[in-house]
């Protein structure tokens, strides 16, 4: 119950675990405020959700990587509902290349949304939630934050930065009330491969071990207003990203050809 009729802002909603993410919200009581480009998409999204629920389900058109449409955006879900309770960033994209072939404006892009329009998102809310001793931020990182593989050079480097930003925010806002988690999941079996795998060899190497959205999704939204650090998934992926940190040549020594999926 401790959902019901808090407003949840979720990012990157219109699929994935954006989509089903505002659907577990739902479920359990709580109003969804999606965020995404894909207008369409949100809408039937909330008009499912409204339907099947019987609930409120606000959506807003917005790249995360524009960051005055970010200002412009925060202040209309403010004016509609005038509390968040919770920021789920959750908009994010990978693209899987070796250095020297890496395209520098996907290089770019990828920082913009991953890193700074997730910065940009959480800036706004903070005020809100400071001034109201309480709140909840979601980021939704990686298991690529803590542990690199090649091929995913850059990706890894933003969700090493989600990782950073989200450490240090914690310690910033605890006595403000407000709860920080990390969300760091495997490979997930959404669309985000269509962009991140454009060959389809790492679907197809790892897709037994891929999680489903559902699952992940379930989680996040259970975590939600309760003072959770951090979520992996799997725990097993976990583990060997644990034991990477505490001996990373012993690793890149005998991982060998397992970390050339891509």
């Amino acid at each position: 119950m401790k959902l019901l009729g808090k407003h949840v802002v979720i990012t990157g909603a219109s699929s994935g675990i954006g989509e089903q993410l505002a659907y577990a919200v739902a479920k359990r009581g709580g109003v969804p405020i999606l965020l995404a480009r894909n207008e369409e998409a949100l809408r039937r999204i909330a008009e499912d959700i409204e339907r099947t629920y019987r609930i409120p389900c606000h959506y807003f058109r917005l790249d995360v990587s524009d960051l005055e449409a970010v200002k412009t955006v925060f202040q209309r879900i403010f004016d509609r509902v005038a509390t968040i309770d919770v920021l789920v960033n959750n908009a994010g994209f990978g693209v899987f290349e070796s250095v020297v072939d890496l395209d520098l404006k996907e290089m770019e892009k990828m920082f913009a949304v991953n890193v700074f329009g997730l910065v940009a998102c959480t800036k706004m809310v903070l005020p809100h939630m400071i001034e109201r001793k309480t709140g909840h931020i979601i980021n939704v990182a990686s298991q690529a934050g803590k542990i690199a593989t090649p091929k995913s050079s850059i990706y890894a480097a933003t969700k090493h930065a989600v990782l950073g930003f989200t450490n240090s925010l914690r310690m910033e806002v605890k006595r403000e009330n407000i709860f920080v988690t990390a969300i760091n999941p495997g490979p997930i079996a959404t669309n985000f491969f269509q962009i991140a795998d454009r060959s389809g060899t790492y679907v197809r190497n790892i897709q037994k071990m891929m999680l489903r959205p559902e699952a992940v999704a379930e989680k996040i939204a259970d975590a939600m207003l309760t003072p959770v650090r951090e979520i992996n998934m799997p725990r097993w992926m976990n583990a060997a990203s644990v034991f990477y940190q505490l001996f990373p040549r012993f690793v890149e020594t005998i991982a060998g050809d397992a970390f050339y999926k891509k």
